[in-house]
């Protein structure tokens, strides 16, 4: 399951940084400077909520397999 996880958030970074680089370049340089500024920002907040909601599935996900193993032994 974290191995699953692990690859979900490559594959989002990777797309997130090809649209980057493709069509949205041109939008993006047609902004002005405080723009650029406040949807990086937008877009900084929203990749950290995201990393520490997956953070938190891991730990608990961890959680219950170590319960689960101390239980058997």
């Amino acid at each position: 399951m974290i191995i699953f996880l692990l690859i979900f958030i490559f594959f989002n970074l990777r797309n997130f940084l090809k649209l980057k680089k493709g069509e949205n370049l041109n939008n993006w340089m047609n902004l002005t400077k405080k723009e650029r500024y406040k949807l990086s920002k937008q877009e900084s907040m929203n990749y950290l909520n995201k990393r520490k909601i997956l953070l938190e599935e891991i730990r608990k996900e961890y959680k219950k397999i170590s319960k689960g193993k101390s239980k058997k032994i």
